[in-house]
């Protein structure tokens, strides 16, 4: 016969407050536990290592194309004992991340392609497009280059009749902007590495588009996008890891 286990207890060893043992089970994060007469829940150490996946697999909240509905939808795969399924959902996520990783990484590159390619221009084109132009030229919409500046990513200058003109640095910056956008990088992000590129070309983009800075109130994972996609690897193969110890041993 197993450990049983009361809701302090468990969410002592978890290290969480007792209502949120209670809330993994509302959420169907965790199979329901038996009651006693008393009505007092009682855990088994089945329930205590699915609290341990729960942690893990939602730990990093990476939510781009999916990815936190594919953990939770892990979770209550484990949540039901259906472990072979947990896995090959596992494996999808893995993968998923992988892309991410992928895009984030190239999105760096193509950056500093686009950079590396404004220095040695040496005549310019002499653009001067209208917002409506260089939606078009771009391939992306007016609210979004219109959501760019309100947001700080831009500064453009007007004609005399009020009107927006962009020119080849607003578009060499635009193309920037953009390409680190489709790779899910955040806005404050682009910012941080846009003012850092302003006082030093030389600057590691890298380093600087994925460290936020000391002050900022609030960080979220995507301020942070390849630590945070790196941190949710390593949590995907730990939940892969313990879901095949699970199957052997609850199965």
């Amino acid at each position: 016969m197993g450990n049983k286990y009361r809701t302090s207890e468990v969410a002592k060893m978890i290290g969480v407050h007792p209502n949120t043992v209670r809330l993994y089970e509302k959420y169907q994060l965790i199979s329901k536990p038996e009651r006693q007469d008393n009505g007092y829940r009682v855990f088994t150490d089945l329930h205590v290592e699915q609290f341990k996946l729960a942690r893990a697999a939602l730990k990093v909240e990476v939510l781009q194309n999916g990815l936190r509905k594919k953990a939770v939808d892990i979770v209550k795969a484990s949540a039901t004992k259906n472990f072979d399924t947990a896995i090959c959902l596992t494996e999808s996520y893995l993968s998923q991340i992988r892309t991410e990783q992928q895009n984030a990484e190239e999105a760096i590159e193509i950056v500093k392609q686009i950079l590396s390619a404004s220095h040695r221009a040496t005549e310019s084109k002499n653009l001067s497009l209208t917002r409506k132009q260089t939606a078009e030229y771009l391939q992306v919409t007016i609210d979004t280059l219109r959501n760019w500046e309100l947001n700080g990513l831009i500064t453009v200058r007007r004609r005399q009749n009020g009107y927006r003109i962009y020119t080849d640095d607003d578009i060499m910056r635009l193309k920037v902007i953009r390409s680190l956008r489709c790779a899910n990088y955040s806005l404050s992000a682009i910012l941080r590495m846009l003012a850092a590129i302003s006082h030093d070309p030389s600057v590691n983009i890298r380093k600087v588009i994925d460290t936020p800075e000391h002050d900022d109130d609030i960080i979220s994972v995507c301020d942070k996008l390849l630590t945070s996609l790196r941190e949710a690897e390593d949590n995907a193969l730990m939940v892969m890891a313990q879901l095949k110890r699970m199957k052997k041993q609850f199965k």
